[in-house]
């Protein structure tokens, strides 16, 4: 009979290679460019492992990061592994931005209001019954460089990434690099202490 604090310590044996760019608490390494995963959906954390696996993400020649992180989701075993890992970081605190972005909190509320919170939520928490991730946690250069390749088709191309698909055509309904600056800077607000 296996205890909880033996299956426990089995799912954080299998997270111990992705521990060592995305923490030990899935807090995220900026130093790295590995994202903070902590309290994802583990839905969404899975159609991710297997949108590597398959290489509709990571793939494309401009994607160097994706492509060191397709090789690790490969390297997982089968997709039991990846759905076990997935609930482990799943189960894991969610975590807030410590560095918070810089921008104009007004236009980023407007911004992300009218653009962004019908998928991710209000407070950028995400809704799991849309396939939209939690984007509270989120450093501002990873979320800049993921918006950036949703824009420029380095990510969200596949007929078969309909999630990816919708964010690359509303990407491109965010007017400039300020406006999404703006943007980020109000996702980092949410989850804060008032």
């Amino acid at each position: 009979m296996c205890s909880v604090a033996s299956l426990a310590a089995d799912d954080a044996k299998q997270f111990a290679t992705c521990a060592s760019c995305h923490g030990n608490k899935g807090e995220g390494n900026p130093t790295l460019n590995a994202p903070a995963i902590a309290g994802q959906d583990a839905a969404y954390l899975v159609r991710q492992l297997q949108n590597f696996r398959s290489g509709r993400r990571g793939a494309h020649k401009s994607d160097a990061l994706g492509a060191q992180m397709r090789i690790l989701a490969k390297a997982i075993g089968d997709d039991a592994a990846v759905a076990k890992i997935a609930s482990y970081v799943a189960s894991l605190p969610k975590t807030v931005s410590a560095k918070p972005a810089r921008g104009e909190l007004h236009n980023g509320n407007n911004l992300y209001q009218g653009k962004c919170s019908a998928c991710h939520g209000v407070r950028a928490e995400g809704i799991p019954a849309l396939n939209a991730p939690r984007l509270v946690g989120l450093d501002a250069t990873y979320l800049k460089r993921q918006f950036a390749h949703f824009r420029d088709a380095v990510r969200g191309t596949d007929k078969k990434d309909i999630p990816g698909r919708q964010m690359a055509m509303m990407s491109k309904t965010i007017p400039t690099e300020r406006d999404l600056d703006d943007v980020i800077a109000f996702i980092h607000q949410q989850g804060r202490a008032k």
